[in-house]
């Protein structure tokens, strides 16, 4: 059941986070002012895949909280940071994003300690 529940929080945040980045370059830089909070605002109600990173960020909050009822925080914790690994990966695959030899070493080294952990 452990490894459902933290399947299911890897995915749900990774997919969060991409919708949101995704979504959020194409919207444009936004002011942090109070107008330009109401413009985020309305950016995120307008736009679907907004409205579905959030249902998928607390699809991940109440599967996480779920995971600490039946794990030990020392396993749920470093085991959820597999969402770094893919979203490096896809970040690079879908966003066409640029991913520098430091970044790509360190998700290497993140994936190591998940292993590390996982047996």
């Amino acid at each position: 059941m452990k490894w459902t529940l933290l399947g299911i929080i890897v995915a749900a945040t990774v997919l969060a986070d991409l919708l949101q980045s995704f979504e959020m370059k194409r919207a444009g830089q936004q002011s942090v002012s109070a107008g330009g909070l109401l413009k985020v605002v309305r950016t995120i109600a307008t736009r679907s895949p907004l409205i579905l990173a959030i249902v998928c960020m607390a699809v991940s909050f109440f599967a996480f909280m779920a995971l600490v009822q039946i794990a030990p925080l020392s396993f749920a914790v470093p085991a959820s940071a597999a969402t770094l690994v893919l979203e490096t990966v896809l970040a690079r695959l879908v966003l066409r994003e640029k991913v520098c030899w430091r970044r790509a070493t360190g998700a290497c080294l993140v994936l190591g300690g998940i292993i590390v952990i996982g047996h």
